[in-house]
């Protein structure tokens, strides 16, 4: 059984940083490879949203919102993907969440992020 859990939330101000991690378990490394996965959000009162994802080759795409401010990156040995944010705004705050999509959607349980001064 696949399972994600993120860590690597929490109150940061207006301007800060935060490394989200996603850690996938019960997914063999061929797989992982190949598979499409991503950071997603939600924020009070909207649809979830891409943030940032790779695709099956590896080519990553970012949500127009976060260009040049947040990065996506894995490590295929650990099954870890990570999402590093800087230049954190009050618009950013949100769950976030990470995805891998096999034959199914698998999310994690989300990480709360926010930003406030």
């Amino acid at each position: 059984q696949v399972q994600l859990v993120e860590s690597g939330g929490g109150l940061v101000q207006p301007g800060g940083s935060l490394r989200l991690s996603c850690a996938a378990s019960g997914i063999i490394f061929s797989n992982y490879v190949r598979a499409v996965m991503g950071w997603y959000r939600q924020a009070p009162g909207k649809e979830r949203e891409l943030v940032a994802t790779f695709n099956s080759a590896g080519n990553t795409n970012y949500a127009d919102s976060v260009k040049g401010r947040f990065t996506i990156s894995r490590d295929y040995a650990k099954r870890m993907m990570y999402l590093q944010m800087n230049s954190l705004k009050p618009e950013d705050t949100a769950v976030y969440y990470c995805n891998i999509r096999l034959i199914i959607d698998y999310w994690g349980q989300g990480t709360q992020v926010t930003v406030s001064s």
